[in-house]
C-alpha cells in the first residue's frame, strides 16, 4: 500500500498485513527532497534485484519515485535505521544492496513510524489515494488492467528522423522570413474568380457541401480519438516489418525494453486519458477498434459522396488546380504568413487563395484515400496475399507509420483551418459553410457552436456507450463489418514469400504464461508425457502425443505475424496441417467450430479459449505448431503447441493449447462471443483487419 502525501511524501507500508488488521503496523515515509530517486529497474517493472545500480541515478523528473512503490510492494520487508553515514538496512536485502546505505547523498530522508491500525488518519488517506476515483466503476482486476498505477506518457523521437521533420520545417518558414525580410512581402495579384461582383467561378456552398463538411468532422474526430487509443496498445512505430526494440522512430512510453526478464506486448501498453482517445484508458483496443470501424464506413461514405458532388457540379474548379502559376501564388501567400501577416484574403464565399486550394486538394486527394489505403495495408489477409501492395508503403509497419502521419495531417489541419477561420471573419465564414449566406448575421455563427458542441457530446456519449453497453457496440461492429470481410478478405487465399533471411531477429512475445502445476510438470519433463485432447461432436475422438502429431505430416512456413496491437514479426513454423488432424478425428456434420483451450490464464478471468470456424481450419495456412525458427516452440512462444491461422490477428492463434473441441458454435461457450478476448475485451470473432 502507498500513496503520496500532501506535503510530498512517498509513503509504503512496510508489511504485508490486510489494510484492516487490529494490529499496529509499520510503514516508510521516504520524503522526497531536491531530487528524485530514479529506480532504472522499476522503470521497466523489473523486481529488486536492479536496485543497488538503479539507486546510482539521478534524475529531475517529478513522480518518478513513485515507482519505488511496485519494489517495496513486491520484496521482502526491509528495515531502513537512519545514521551518521546515510542510512542502514536490514532484513533480507540487506547484503545485496551495499550501495543503498553507504552513498549518503541521495537526498532521501528515511524515518521509521509506528501507527495504530484502523485509527490514524494517514491510513484513511492512503486508502483513498490508492482508489483513486476513475470515469468508469472498476473491479480490482479491471482496475490494474485499465488504469495501471504508471500512467505516465512521453514522446521519443529517433534524433535523424527529428532532424529531418525540423529541417522541413525550418527550412521553408527561413527562406520565406528572409524573402519578406530582404525584399518585402510579395504581391499576390487578385483571383479573378473569387472576387465578388465579378466572380466567374462556383458561388457558395450548396447544402451537400455543407452537410459533407459537418459529418466529416464528426467522423474525423471519431477516428483520430479512437486511433490514439489504438495507437496506445503498442506505443511504437517503425519502418521495418521485425519491430525489434530500439528499431522504432517514435514512440510514446517512458519505458525501454529491459533485457533481462520477460517483457509482453502487453506489458508494453500505454494509459491514455479518454479526454483525448476513445475510450481511453489503458488495453482498451477492443473497443477501440469497434469505433474505429464504424467510423471508417461515415468517413468513407461522406467522402464518397462529396467527390461525387464534386464531380457533377462546378465546385471541383473550388479545389483542383488548374495553373502550374497556383503554385507561385500559394508561395507567395505562405510568405505573408511566415512574417505574421495575412495576406489579401478573397472572399471565400466565391474562391480560396492559393495556399488554400492546395491545402484543400492535398487534404481531400492526397492525405484521405492514403489514410484509407495505409489502413487496409494492415490487414493480415490483405498483406499475405498480396505482400507487393503493402510494400508501396514500406511494409506493414511503414504503412502503420504513414497512418499515424496522416493522423498528424488531418490535426495540423484542423488546428491550421479553425484558426483562419476566426482571424478572418469568423462571422462571415461561419455563415458560409453553415447557412450558405455571405453576410455576418451572428446565426451562422449560432449555429456553427450549437454544431460544435454536439459533437463534443458525442465524445461524452460514446464514452458511456463503450463503458456501460460495449457487448451492444462490439454487436453493431461486428453486424456491419463481418458481411464486408467475409465477401472479401475471408475469400484470400495465403501466399507464403518469405525467405529465412527476412526472419525476424526479435519476437515480441505475448500472454500469460501457464501457472497451472500439469504444464509446469509436462514443461519439466520436455513435453514427453504431453497429450493434445481432441474431442467434442467427431467420430474419432484421440489423444496424440507431440510426434503422433508429427507423424501426421507435419509442414513448414515462414509468414509474418500481426497482432492487433500493432506489432508484426516474420517466423517460421513447423507444425501439422489442421485439416489432417480435422480428417483424423471427423468432424460429426453440425460441428461447425473448433474450441482451443489454452493451458494459459485469460486476461482477466479463467483460462485462454478461442474458436474458429472448421472452413478457416481447412485453409492450408492453418497449422497446428511445435516449432519455431527451427527449434522446439520455447515457454514464451506456446510450448507444446500452438495455434497458426495466417489471414487473422495474433490473438485468434492459441498457445499452450491442452484441448481441442468441436461444437455446433461458440455461442454456448464462455460468454458466447467466440474466445476469451471476444468475451472479456471486446475483440472481432473473425479478425482479418
Amino acid at each position: 500500500m502507498s500513496a503520496i502525501t500532501p506535503d510530498g511524501s512517498l509513503f509504503v507500508e512496510k508489511l504485508t498485513l490486510s489494510p484492516f488488521a487490529h494490529q499496529p503496523r509499520t510503514f516508510l515515509t521516504i520524503r522526497k527532497l531536491s531530487y528524485c530517486t530514479v529506480l532504472r529497474g522499476l522503470e521497466n517493472r523489473t523486481a529488486c534485484s536492479g536496485i543497488a545500480d538503479a539507486l546510482n541515478e539521478e534524475r529531475h523528473e517529478a513522480g518518478l519515485y513513485l515507482l519505488l512503490v511496485s519494489l517495496l510492494a513486491n520484496s521482502p520487508p526491509v528495515d531502513f535505521f537512519p545514521s551518521d553515514s546515510g542510512c542502514i538496512m536490514a532484513g533480507a536485502h540487506s547484503s545485496r544492496f551495499p550501495k543503498l546505505c553507504s552513498k549518503p547523498d541521495h537526498n532521501l530522508e528515511v524515518t521509521q513510524e509506528r501507527v495504530a491500525a484502523g485509527t490514524n488518519e494517514r491510513q484513511a488517506d492512503t486508502e483513498e489515494r490508492i482508489h483513486a476515483p476513475t470515469m468508469i466503476p472498476l473491479t480490482d482486476a479491471e482496475r490494474a488492467v485499465y488504469y495501471p498505477a504508471d500512467r505516465r506518457f512521453r514522446i521519443w523521437i529517433r534524433p535523424a528522423v527529428l532532424l529531418v521533420f525540423v529541417v522541413l520545417v525550418l527550412v521553408p518558414l527561413s527562406l520565406a522570413w528572409i524573402q519578406g525580410t530582404v525584399w518585402g512581402l510579395p504581391y499576390i495579384a487578385p483571383n479573378p474568380a473569387a472576387t465578388p461582383g465579378t466572380a466567374t467561378g462556383p458561388h457558395g456552398f450548396p447544402v451537400w457541401v455543407r452537410s459533407c463538411h459537418f459529418f466529416n468532422l464528426f467522423f474525423i474526430f471519431m477516428l483520430i480519438r479512437s486511433g490514439l487509443s489504438i495507437l496506445m496498445d503498442h506505443p511504437r512505430l517503425y519502418f521495418n516489418d521485425g519491430c525489434t526494440p530500439g528499431s522504432e522512430w517514435i514512440r510514446f512510453t517512458p519505458l525501454r525494453v529491459p533485457k533481462d526478464r520477460l517483457w509482453t506486448a502487453k506489458d508494453d501498453n500505454r494509459y491514455i486519458s479518454p479526454v483525448v482517445a476513445l475510450p481511453g484508458y489503458c488495453h482498451t483496443i477492443g473497443i477501440g477498434r469497434s469505433w474505429h470501424f464504424l467510423n471508417v464506413y461515415g468517413f468513407v461514405l461522406t467522402g464518397f459522396f462529396f467527390v461525387c458532388g464534386l464531380l457533377t457540379s462546378n465546385q471541383w474548379e473550388r479545389l483542383v488546380p488548374t495553373s502550374g502559376a497556383v503554385f507561385v501564388q500559394a508561395w507567395n501567400t505562405f510568405v505573408y504568413y511566415a512574417n505574421f501577416h495575412l495576406p489579401p484574403e478573397a472572399n471565400g464565399f466565391y474562391g480560396y487563395n492559393a495556399l488554400q486550394q492546395l491545402a484543400y486538394f492535398a487534404t481531400i486527394f492526397i492525405m484521405a484515400p492514403t489514410s484509407i489505403l495505409t489502413g487496409m495495408a494492415m490487414s493480415p489477409a490483405l498483406v499475405n496475399r498480396f505482400p507487393r501492395y503493402t510494400r508501396l508503403f514500406g511494409g506493414r509497419q511503414g504503412a502503420r507509420s504513414i497512418h499515424f502521419l496522416m493522423l498528424i495531417g488531418f490535426a495540423s489541419f484542423i488546428v491550421v483551418h479553425v484558426t483562419l477561420v476566426v482571424l478572418t471573419g469568423f462571422r462571415r465564414n461561419m455563415n458560409h459553410i453553415v447557412l450558405g449566406t455571405d453576410d455576418t448575421n451572428p446565426m451562422g455563427m449560432i449555429l456553427g457552436l450549437i454544431g460544435v458542441a454536439l459533437v463534443v457530446l458525442s465524445w461524452v456519449a460514446a464514452h458511456y456507450i463503450s463503458w456501460h453497453f460495449p457487448r451492444g457496440l462490439q454487436h453493431v461492429s461486428k453486424s456491419l463489418t463481418e458481411p464486408v470481410t467475409l465477401l472479401t478478405l475471408d475469400r484470400l487465399s495465403h501466399s507464403p514469400r518469405y525467405t529465412k533471411e527476412q526472419i525476424s531477429p526479435y519476437f515480441w512475445a505475448n500472454g500469460k504464461l501457464p501457472v497451472r502445476e500439469d504444464w509446469k510438470q509436462l514443461a519439466a519433463n520436455g513435453f514427453k508425457d504431453y497429450r493434445l485432447k481432441i474431442g467434442g461432436q467427431v467420430e474419432n475422438p484421440v489423444e496424440l502425443s507431440l510426434a503422433e502429431l508429427c507423424a501426421l505430416g507435419a509442414e513448414e512456413t515462414i509468414t509474418m505475424h500481426h497482432c492487433i496491437q500493432g506489432w508484426s514479426g516474420i517466423a517460421q513454423w513447423r507444425g501439422v496441417p489442421l485439416r489432417k488432424v480435422i480428417e483424423r478425428v471427423r468432424p460429426k456434420p453440425g460441428a461447425t467450430t473448433i474450441a482451443f483451450y489454452s493451458f494459459g490464464p485469460a486476461l482477466l478471468d479463467g483460462d485462454y479459449y478461442d474458436t474458429q470456424r472448421v472452413y478457416d481450419a481447412m485453409k492450408p495456412e492453418c497449422i497446428l505448431a511445435f516449432e519455431m525458427n527451427g527449434q522446439p516452440l520455447t515457454a514464451t512462444y506456446g510450448a507444446p503447441l500452438r495455434l497458426r491461422v495466417e489471414n487473422q490477428l495474433g490473438y485468434k492463434m492459441v498457445k499452450w493449447i491442452e484441448r481441442i473441441e468441436f461444437v455446433e458454435s461458440e455461442k454456448g461457450l464462455g460468454k458466447g462471443e467466440g474466445g476469451s478476448n471476444e468475451d472479456e475485451e471486446f475483440f472481432d470473432l473473425r479478425p482479418n483487419i
